[in-house]
């Protein structure tokens, strides 16, 4: 006698969950091999193993994880996209949006009215799903790592639009049919729908400041509250008369500042989609499909092959147009064909609600299935061939930059502000830098047991640098003093930068900022960061960049440009130079044409005696960094060794980044 009945379809969470699992594990595998995208391969397995196939699960089962995967997709889409090329691209996603949804709305509507001979409002409900595409090919695009190229950018922006203007066709359709077309009817939509983006855009991004500057660093703590918030999101987008995935979307572009792309709680969201959520959703989309719908009849056949021509035609045209009206390559045209040719989430959800309404029949139901599955397969395909070749091109047109074998070091002499400091280094670092946190330790007789306890203390360090998928390299030295044990471990090292803390305090000579930090300036020609930070740096209100004059005529001059780059691009995403004319020309041209690009706010400022006067411009939310030099430099002026002094007495309440720009490496 068995232990246990095994029936199918299975119901029980365990076989269920385990069945899911091996089709995650394995579907990418065999048909990596093949050469064939995994999105097709986990397609292909759902339709397999459900209610059409084998029908080992029932699609029920995993409507709850792929509705999730579904909304995790839009949300990473709005994460990853950088805000500063969404506002540069505005107008192209805009085109875009709008050829991609009215090339697919009048061809749908004529083919279905002279082909498949159906009344003029069935017609332009049908054609509505053609417009609507769901970003099934997102992953592929993200792994390719081209997320930040213009055209996927101007279509994840378009998506939005079509999206949206095709589920308001529905709206209007079905409320047309209720006979509650009228005045009301629009000042409510319109009222909901603005209210919904004004709470998300305006509110979330104040409530998610305001979380992560006063909950804990603990990333299962982040992570529920960015997911809370798609969903909450999502909620209200259902609320306002929209789809789910228009609020998981805006949640993202939402939450993109707090969540910096090289941070853990980025690398959690991506993991756990990828892994999990994401696989999910592709195999509840196979489960859709119906290969029995193919012997079914001529006319079955005819209506899906009809769905599936106009589908892929018509939003070729779109990007073709799109292509050639904003000068884009013929790669881009294709990148945006892929990620806007497959259909899944919206188009059954109109066409069911259509068929439920008595507008369309049960062929082209079954034709949408069809299509659902073919224009998936077709988007996968595409997006992985053009997406490859876009790689390679972004690659080889890239401005060749001498090998970087950056090392950074990053002093403790705080405990408390170790994983502050990790983070700072990390925004600040190129990829796949090392990392090297130091503990200097006095040679004394308790330096054995200093060197035990402070082991302990870097295995937290370790074990929270996991968190950004990248190792450091924690170093324990025993020396005469701090300043020795860093310099001797700079030259050991090759270390070419350093990010050190302050507590912002000059009451003795001992503090790690006086007698340390005066040493190492003077002795140290690598570029050298002080950091005091009082508030998270995902939490950043205004980027406030003060750069003494003639800074631009230093040899570190592209190196701390590059890290104000990096840093401002993965916070604010802007930032407000300030300077004397010449340099602050120079600085801000190039933080705006360089890649990542920043929007720039320019400031001039003379009177550097009077340099508290930009006190009342910085709030505690506020970063200030100030692009210090060093004495017997082109940039050097004896008011720059006051400002420490300044910073320490008035701006106790700012978070503040000094740099001291490198010297050139003379040996």
């Amino acid at each position: 006698m068995l232990l246990f009945e095994l029936s199918l379809p299975l119901t029980e969470p365990v076989q269920v969950f385990f069945i899911i699992l091996l089709i995650i594990l394995f579907a990418p595998l065999l048909l990596d091999r093949l050469k064939i995208p995994s999105v097709i391969g986990l397609i292909l397995a759902g339709t397999l193993v459900g209610p059409e196939g084998l029908h080992l699960i029932d699609r029920t089962e995993t409507t709850l994880f792929g509705t999730v995967g579904l909304l995790y997709i839009m949300f990473i889409a709005g994460l990853e996209i950088d805000l500063n090329d969404f506002r540069k691209y505005r107008h192209k996603s805009i085109g875009f949006g709008a050829m991609t949804f009215l090339v697919p709305l009048i061809m749908g509507t004529l083919a279905s009215i002279f082909i498949l001979d159906y009344p003029f409002r069935s017609a332009l409900l049908l054609a509505s799903m053609f417009s609507t595409h769901t970003l099934i090919a997102y992953p592929i695009a993200s792994r390719l790592g081209i997320t930040k190229n213009k055209a996927v950018t101007i279509t994840v922006g378009g998506t939005m639009i079509t999206d949206t203007a095709a589920l308001l066709v529905l709206v209007v359709i079905t409320s047309s049919i209720e006979g509650a077309l009228n005045v009301e009817f629009w000042l409510r939509l319109v009222s909901a729908i603005a209210a919904f983006v004004f709470v998300v855009l305006w509110g979330f991004p104040k409530i998610g400041r305001w979380f992560y500057r006063n909950a804990e660093n603990e990333g299962v703590i982040h992570y529920i509250f960015a997911l809370s918030m798609v969903f909450a999101a999502a909620f209200l987008a259902e609320v306002a008369g929209l789809e789910p995935i228009i609020g998981a979307f805006l949640a993202g572009l939402a939450l993109n500042r707090l969540v910096p792309h090289s941070s853990p709680l980025m690398n959690r969201i991506e993991f756990i989609g990828n892994a999990l959520f994401i696989p999910f959703f592709l195999i509840n989309v196979g489960m859709l499909v119906n290969p029995g719908v193919l012997t079914q009849g001529t006319e079955a056949l005819i209506v899906a092959g009809v769905l599936t021509v106009v589908a892929l035609s018509s939003k070729w045209l779109a990007a073709f147009f799109t292509q050639h009206v904003f000068r884009l390559s013929i790669l881009q045209r294709n990148v945006i064909f892929g990620l806007s040719s497959g259909h899944a989430a919206a188009t059954i959800a109109i066409i069911l609600i259509a068929y439920r309404l008595d507008l369309l029949d049960d062929n082209v139901l079954n034709g949408t299935i069809v299509l659902i599955l073919i224009t998936c397969m077709v988007s996968s395909f595409v997006t992985d061939r053009a997406g490859r070749k876009l790689a390679l091109d972004e690659v080889e047109h890239m401005e060749e930059e001498p090998e970087s074998e950056e090392k950074i070091l990053v002093p403790i002499a705080n405990p408390n502000t170790l994983e502050a400091l990790i983070d700072l280094a990390m925004l600040l670092k190129q990829k796949n830098a090392p990392i090297y946190p130091l503990s200097v330790i006095l040679d004394d007789h308790q330096a054995k047991t200093k060197v035990a306890t402070q082991n302990r203390l870097f295995s937290k360090s370790v074990q929270y640098a996991a968190g950004y998928d990248q190792a450091i390299h924690p170093i324990s030295r025993v020396d005469l003093n701090a300043s020795s044990g860093i310099l001797r471990t700079t030259k050991e090292l090759g270390i070419t930068k350093i990010v050190m803390g302050w507590n912002g305090k000059l009451t003795t000579r001992s503090r790690f900022f006086g007698s340390v930090l005066d040493t190492i300036v003077e002795r140290a020609e690598q570029t050298i960061v002080v950091a005091k930070m009082i508030y998270p740096l995902n939490t950043i209100g205004k980027l406030m960049v003060v750069v003494a004059p003639n800074a631009h005529l230093e040899p570190g001059f592209a190196e701390w440009i590059n890290m104000i780059r990096m840093f401002g691009n993965q916070t604010t995403g802007r930032v407000q130079v300030v300077s004397e004319a010449t340099t602050l020309e120079t600085v801000a041209k190039q933080l705006e044409e360089g890649r990542p690009s920043l929007e720039v706010v320019r400031q001039t400022f003379h009177e550097w005696d009077d340099f508290l006067i930009l006190a009342r411009e910085v709030s505690p939310q506020d970063v200030m960094i100030l692009i210090s030099a060093r004495p017997n430099t082109i940039s050097y002026h004896d008011y720059l060794d006051k400002i420490p002094d300044y910073l320490s007495k008035y701006f106790t309440e700012t978070s503040f980044i000094i740099v001291y720009p490198e010297l050139g490496m003379q040996g």
